[in-house]
């Protein structure tokens, strides 16, 4: 029975991998939605680049994109140098970063799914609103976005799901700090290369699982309580 039972190391790994996916997913569902909205309904010159370089994270090497977050957010990175010279803010090896790459890699699956939901909204209810005198931001709050929830679910619970399983590029950003920066992926990476750790790394497999499960089912749950109209 006590084989099953977590031990203090993957307690930490599990927290801080719920830590970093939550912040993930939360931090960058506002611009998700945005740019998800923004792709859906205009046309501009562009428009075709802009995807592409949105859905580079998913064809690159994770390393890659490891590699060119430490070139951009590193202590002498093109945006890491200021963050440490105006805020004192370093994000390299801290969890934090594992929140930023997990983030960059989860965003394309998360904005392909809020784009395609938008992309159903019937624009004639969008139109009706506006004829009645509802202004742009009133249309997309009380029309697009309610009718485009099921989609925006469906990325959010993507995005968590891809950021609970980051490891790529979470470990050149991050490092695999024990108890600092050591989510559940490097967590298994780790043990998988001491003795018998492929065996005890089973437990971890487990929680992933049941969290993807639980996820899914928050999701089906928000869906029944909140049918569309």
């Amino acid at each position: 029975m006590d084989d099953w039972l977590l031990t203090p190391g993957e307690w930490s790994a599990v927290a801080l991998s719920l830590k970093v996916a939550l912040t993930a997913t939360v931090v960058s569902l506002p611009f998700g939605i945005g740019l998800g909205y923004f792709l859906a309904r205009k046309q501009f010159p562009g428009k075709s680049l802009v995807e592409t370089v949105l859905s580079l994270p998913l064809v690159l090497p994770p390393v890659v994109t490891g590699y060119l977050l430490l070139i951009l957010l590193g202590r002498r990175g093109w945006i890491g140098a200021y963050l440490d010279e105006w805020f004192g803010l370093q994000l390299v090896f801290t969890w934090k970063a594992a929140a930023v790459a997990s983030a960059v890699m989860a965003f394309p699956l998360m904005v392909r799914a809020i784009r395609v939901a938008f992309g159903e909204v019937d624009r004639r209810l969008e139109l009706a609103a506006r004829t009645l005198g509802a202004g742009p931001m009133e249309t997309f709050v009380r029309i697009s976005l309610p009718l485009a929830r099921r989609g925006i679910s469906a990325g959010a619970v993507l995005a968590f799901a891809r950021s609970m399983g980051e490891f790529g590029a979470t470990v050149m950003i991050a490092g695999n700090i024990p108890g600092e920066t050591q989510t559940i992926p490097l967590f298994i990476y780790s043990q998988a290369n001491s003795p018998g750790g492929i065996e005890t790394s089973a437990r971890l497999v487990v929680v992933c699982v049941i969290i993807a499960a639980v996820a899914l089912g928050f999701s089906e749950y928000l869906e029944r309580r909140h049918p569309t109209r």
